[in-house]
């Protein structure tokens, strides 16, 4: 089931179909898989460094497709890591691991985690950052501090790490700086507008199985001699459900598209797309749970694991006085 309606190009057509293949294969991918198998470690890197030169609408690819996977948050905060670092550091020493997937790197950023550290006269970070995603395994962190971006590796003297497991069983962790000097520190603007892009693509990927499932499992299960699909108010609530997704969906297209193109309106798109992704969020996946009835949230089925994601990814998002923030800003 094809997650996001957008024109491809030859090679996005290609990226895209590899990617559908190994899910066909594995279920739930790992690291190795997605860097060894599919070269994924390198999507956004530049071609001189050794990578793909992918944008937003490569990353909006994969995202949706390992989404539904359960397999793109960590994967996510590599690829704008790994885009901000080609940008900053064409000569950094672990580009050539970090394309091959060897190494990984997460982004430190308004968008990935709780708070950032400061730099302090431009040489030394201070202060943590809390919950960032991706960073667990990471080996590299490219840290957004003001209008500066800094990189720093993972054993760099007073840097320490806390691991966290978060409730939809990803990892995250907390980043405590305490006089970190940076291997590099140089002007640019951490790429906050690809995460939350790909964030939305991922929920879009996330609601539309939970859509698909809900659906079946209306016409497997009978009561009174009848699937329940054939039920009215369970119709309803299923289309109730379609149509908050079938929004997100769009507006995320068109945020997509606007951010590849470099178009001048892909912040108000952007900000328009996080506001319905965060609304359909709960309405998708607190419709899906109780379609579902007692089995919704089981282990059993992955459904709960998928909900759980969906409202992380909608909280990552901000608050819903963040959003509409953002949106008036950019309007």
């Amino acid at each position: 089931m094809a997650s996001l309606d957008l024109e491809l190009t030859e090679a996005q057509q290609m990226l895209l179909d590899a990617v559908q293949r190994l899910l066909a294969d594995v279920e739930q991918p790992d690291w190795q898989a997605l860097t060894a198998q599919l070269g994924l470690g390198a999507l956004t890197l530049p071609e001189a460094a050794g990578g793909f030169g992918g944008g937003a609408a490569e990353v909006a690819l994969v995202m949706a497709e390992l989404g539904p996977a359960l397999a793109g948050a960590d994967w996510l905060s590599h690829a704008a890591a790994c885009a901000a670092l080609g940008g900053i550091a064409p000569d950094f020493a672990l580009l050539d691991d970090l394309a091959s997937g060897t190494a990984r790197a997460a982004l430190v950023c308004a968008a990935t985690a709780q708070g950032a550290p400061e730099l302090v006269a431009g040489t030394r970070l201070e202060g943590t950052a809390r919950l960032v995603a991706g960073a667990a395994g990471a080996d590299v962190y490219v840290i957004a501090s003001g209008a500066s971006l800094a990189v720093v590796r993972a054993a760099a003297p007073g840097l320490t790490r806390e691991d966290r497991a978060l409730h939809d069983g990803t990892l995250a962790a907390d980043l405590h700086f305490a006089g970190v000097v940076p291997e590099v520190v140089a002007s640019g603007a951490a790429p906050l507008d690809l995460v939350r892009a790909g964030r939305c693509v991922e929920a879009v990927g996330l609601m539309q199985r939970m859509l698909a499932d809900t659906a079946d499992y209306l016409t497997q299960r009978r009561q009174f001699g009848a699937p329940i699909a054939s039920f009215q108010a369970l119709r309803h609530r299923l289309a109730d459900m379609q149509l908050s997704a079938l929004q997100a969906q769009a507006l995320t297209e068109q945020a997509v598209t606007t951010l590849a193109s470099g178009d001048n309106d892909s912040a108000v798109s952007l900000a328009a797309a996080c506001v319905a992704v965060r609304d359909a969020a709960r309405v998708v996946g607190e419709g899906a749970v109780q379609l579902h009835g007692a089995m919704g949230l089981t282990e059993e089925l992955r459904l709960g694991a998928r909900f759980k994601r969906v409202l992380a990814i909608a909280a990552g998002l901000g608050s819903e006085a963040q959003v509409l923030e953002r949106y008036a800003a950019a309007a």
